[in-house]
């Protein structure tokens, strides 16, 4: 049974939804504000978290920040209607999905599912041996499915687990133009739909985390209007 940690200062929010994820067979613990859960996670994380951006005492983006030095756990960020900026800010800062409120509790229920899947999968958990989850060595860049780890000439990139689906889709296959629509098949769930704006933004986000290690990392390249391809030398 999964845990999963809802940090919201609406109250309605944290009852409604926590009643949908329990009678999906979740576990669920709830925090008014982003300091009560930050107090929690520090004694044991969940295996999913779902943010308010926007609270008291500690905001979604400060609990971001911190859960970040420390975990790649999975993050979904809740974001007020005209909230763009947090939404790419947030994706920068290593959230791996937003939804939009008012949301649909199904649609949240199945990007957390999503969400779940892929941890389990880039975790190696009951996965056999396969093309996507075999050592992957490009040279200067060596990828472990079943550990989720990267280096980039010797050196380890921590990324979250959207951020490892994309570059490793585009390491596959060196050279070969992936448009925004593949990576969104290999990103999220066919029922879940996502914008343009939200693949570029985990682009910018790994690219930012590779030049961490180099900063002359440039083997992602950006076709405009196309799409994205990794081309290391």
């Amino acid at each position: 049974m999964s845990k999963i940690a809802l940090v919201d200062d609406d109250r309605n929010i944290l009852t409604s939804v926590s009643m949908t994820l329990e009678a999906e067979g979740f576990e669920v613990e709830t925090y008014n504000d982003g300091q009560q859960a930050l107090d929690a996670f520090n004694k044991k994380l969940p295996d999913m978290a779902v943010l308010d951006i926007k609270m008291p005492r500690m905001d979604g983006m400060d609990l971001l920040q911190r859960l970040r030095q420390k975990t790649k756990m999975p993050v979904i960020f809740l974001t007020s209607k005209d909230d763009e900026i947090d939404e790419v800010l947030g994706l920068r800062m290593g959230a791996d999905d937003y939804v939009k409120k008012p949301f649909s509790q199904r649609l949240l229920v199945e990007r957390i599912r999503s969400l779940l899947r892929r941890q389990d999968a880039v975790a190696g958990i009951a996965m056999p041996e396969t093309e996507d989850t075999k050592i992957m060595d490009r040279g200067d860049l060596v990828m472990d499915p079943l550990r989720h780890s990267v280096t980039w000439k010797g050196k380890n990139v921590t990324l979250t687990v959207t951020e490892f689906l994309l570059l490793q889709a585009l390491a596959q296959r060196p050279g070969f133009v992936k448009s925004r629509d593949q990576l969104m098949d290999v990103a999220y769930d066919d029922d879940i739909y996502v914008d343009d704006r939200t693949i570029d933004s985990h682009i910018k986000r790994l690219r930012k985390k590779m030049r961490t290690a180099d900063s002359e990392f440039s083997a992602i390249e950006t076709l405009y209007g196309i799409g994205y391809r990794y081309n290391a030398e």
